[in-house]
């Protein structure tokens, strides 16, 4: 294969996360999807069938990983399965000498994540890739937040927001029977709604430290996990955060973070810079700036590299693909990807910490659940009356 070759990818786990990775791959030319891999073979042939109408080139289908990796030429594979299976996935893709691209949350478990840590470690040493999706990161609007954060130009950082507050009907989780598990979904609106903005916080605001929280199971039956869940988080430096993530918000409403500090503050609603303002003279103090740079890097993905579908998809594709642009730029040039192993966990163990300390009903220090001190995966919903 020469570098100007495409990397050839197997999409593991071909349900609706699934489809779009392999939506974003047939649309960017540095990637071609060879193999669609779900132990349910109608999911991997319907796949297979997409990217065949797309492309004229129809890829593997098989029922596991190791089969594919036989039968077809896999540079990478993306593991798009449920979240309890990640761990394994990734261990036969890194033993079979492959590139491995993690749907979030990187597992359920923080003993399952830190093995996947060690993996990786060990990959490197082999010059392969592990990273993480999490594509928000490279939405603009969040890259300027999160810049002038680490700039220092909201001055000191002293407080955040996050809060996810959408909805999923009682029809969503009763879809698949691993959903709403703690087993193989891993948690509720937290985990799976909420992981992506929790990440986004951690990053622009650094270490957490320690987590407070409650969570509930108000509007949903039949699942485990909570629909509902608030807490605060303390950092490193000092800064206070709050995270609310609910499915039961009905209709469905916005994704929010907020980073205040003081001599600045920035906003972001729906992956749309909303306010952005710093002290500093000179230095470019306001919204009209921000705005320009993150609209400028908006336009650097193109719709039409895409394949189809509504503006709200389209936008939410533009930011796989641009963490796609990453990972083949990492891959290249054996350098580390934008999203590391070690940055995923520490979200993860952010989100966990949330969980265990609903279940205690007291504050958790993060590098507890961390190192495994305190169990993550002794949780329950947290309903307290």
């Amino acid at each position: 294969m020469t570098t100007a070759s495409p990397l050839t990818a197997a999409v593991v786990g071909c349900g609706v996360i699934g489809r779009h990775h392999a939506r974003v791959l047939v649309g960017h030319p540095g990637f071609r999807v060879t193999a669609a891999v779900d132990a349910v073979l109608p999911a991997a042939t319907a796949l297979a069938d997409e990217v065949a109408a797309s492309t004229g080139e129809r890829p593997v289908v098989s029922e596991t990983l190791d089969k594919a990796l036989d039968q077809a030429d896999v540079d990478v594979v993306v593991v798009c399965s449920p979240s309890g299976l990640h761990v394994e996935l990734a261990e036969t893709a890194l033993a079979r000498g492959r590139h491995v691209v993690i749907e979030k949350p990187l597992d359920v478990s923080i003993a399952s994540a830190r093995r996947i840590a060690d993996l990786a470690s060990d990959a490197r040493a082999q010059g392969l890739c592990v990273t993480v999706i999490s594509q928000h990161r490279f939405d603009p609007a969040n890259r300027v937040v999160a810049q002038a954060a680490h700039d220092g130009r909201f001055g000191r950082v002293s407080s955040g927001l996050a809060s996810v507050a959408w909805w999923r009907s009682q029809g969503y989780y009763d879809s698949g029977d691993w959903r709403g598990t703690w087993a193989l979904d891993g948690g509720g609106a937290v985990m799976n709604q909420g992981v992506h903005t929790v990440d986004l916080l951690v990053w622009m605001l650094g270490r957490p430290v320690e987590v407070s929280a409650q969570t509930g199971l108000l509007a949903h039956e039949r699942i485990e996990v909570e629909d509902v869940a608030v807490a605060t988080v303390r950092f490193e430096s000092g800064a206070l955060a709050v995270v609310h993530a609910t499915t039961a918000a009905y209709p469905g409403l916005t994704t929010r973070i907020q980073v205040h500090g003081d001599a600045g503050s920035g906003v972001v609603t729906d992956d749309r810079l909303e306010y952005f303002h710093v002290a500093a003279p000179g230095a470019g103090t306001g919204l009209q700036e921000a705005l320009d740079t993150a609209n400028q890097a908006e336009g650097l993905v193109e719709a039409d590299q895409l394949v189809g579908g509504p503006p709200e998809e389209q936008h939410f594709l533009r930011g796989h693909a641009r963490q796609y642009d990453d990972i083949l730029r990492a891959i290249r040039t054996g350098e580390a990807p934008g999203v590391t192993v070690d940055d995923a966990l520490l979200s993860l163990a952010t989100v966990k910490a949330i969980y265990v300390s609903a279940t205690l009903g007291r504050p958790v220090a993060v590098d507890d659940v961390l190192t495994g001190v305190l169990d993550d995966q002794d949780v329950t919903v947290g309903v307290r009356s």
